[in-house]
């Protein structure tokens, strides 16, 4: 499960309800970033896992749990300074020292780095994250939306100093965005047995339906930056949403469902990360699995037609600029 979006406003209990009902069925993975609502949210997750460990439900070692880190936790307040934010060794050591604090944790199972540092050297990078797991704070290191020459570039650089790969990715990966996962990091899993951590699966709420008729007020879209940063080409997506309703139909499913299962049934795909508020909403989601094996070839090639995806060249993203290239 996904907390980028958790609501923490809720009561403590329904939400503590919804990560034990995940628990019992069946999801073990839970992540979070320094970044979620500026720290609450790891905050808000160790609450969560400890409240389950004295009432007996869970052992610290049932569950992976993930953070990552890069945009520190100032963004929401201003911004902070040059070293709050980035891979610098600073930062990944202050970083990780931060997030297990708030977790009130010793270690977290994988620590992400959320964003590739174009202005730190690699090695630099590779060094830290191997710090951090040599100190116990994490067991493995990942990368997240990261292309795929800059991942082989720190597993080359960790196989020529001796250290620890970098095992995962987290990206964003559906229907409508493909371009990492199926593309840009095909030598990836053969080479390196590279794992992926999907998210978007639902590609920001549009793989609902919610948006094919305008957009509700409280949504996503709703929220000027969300929709400054996730509107792009909205009205061609919710228009192949709608085609899309017709094949989920013919398995028998929702087109959320459908868009979940389409994910899972990727070989590449080690995990794909849900985002549920009630637990009505995370069953619903859960019933995707139910039709993992009804992705056929020919269905497949229908959502591939009605998708008409062209991949794009990964790169650094234009905020990761804004964010670490005003300070050098």
């Amino acid at each position: 499960m996904n907390f980028v979006t958790f609501d923490m406003q809720m009561d403590f209990e329904k939400s503590y309800a919804v990560f034990e009902h995940a628990f019992k069925s069946g999801i073990n993975f839970f992540d979070s970033a320094e970044t979620c609502a500026d720290g609450e949210a790891e905050k808000f997750i160790g609450k969560i896992v400890k409240t389950g460990i004295e009432r007996g439900v869970w052992s610290r070692e049932d569950l992976v749990l993930t953070t990552k880190l890069f945009f520190g936790t100032k963004l929401g307040r201003g911004g902070g300074g040059p070293n709050d934010t980035g891979l610098s060794r600073k930062h990944v050591v202050e970083g990780m020292k931060g997030s297990l604090k708030r977790f009130n944790l010793d270690y977290v199972d994988v620590v992400f780095c959320h964003r590739q540092d174009p202005y730190t050297p690699m090695e630099e990078i590779v060094r830290a994250m191997n710090y951090v797991i040599e100190q116990g704070w994490a067991f493995y290191w990942g990368t997240s939306e990261w292309t795929g020459a800059e991942i082989i570039e720190a597993c080359e650089v960790a196989d020529r100093l001796g250290l620890i790969r970098p095992i995962c990715d987290q990206t964003r990966y559906n229907i409508l965005d493909r371009s990492r996962v199926d593309y840009d990091f095909v030598n990836l899993y053969k080479k390196y047995k590279y794992g992926i951590t999907a998210f978007s699966a639902l590609s920001s709420g549009v793989l609902t339906g919610k948006y094919n008729n305008g957009i509700p007020e409280g949504s996503r879209m709703s929220i000027p930056w969300f929709k400054k940063v996730l509107s792009n080409g909205l009205e061609e997506k919710t228009a192949k949403a709608l085609q899309l309703t017709e094949v989920a139909k013919e398995i028998g499913c929702t087109l959320p469902q459908l868009a979940i299962a389409w994910c899972v049934a990727n070989t590449n795909v080690s995990t794909v990360l849900l985002g549920a508020s009630r637990i009505e909403q995370l069953d619903e989601n859960l019933k995707a699995l139910e039709f993992e094996d009804k992705i056929t070839p020919e269905i497949r090639a229908k959502i591939d037609a009605i998708a008409d995806f062209k991949p794009e060249l990964t790169k650094v993203q234009e905020n990761v600029h804004q964010i670490r290239g005003k300070w050098q």
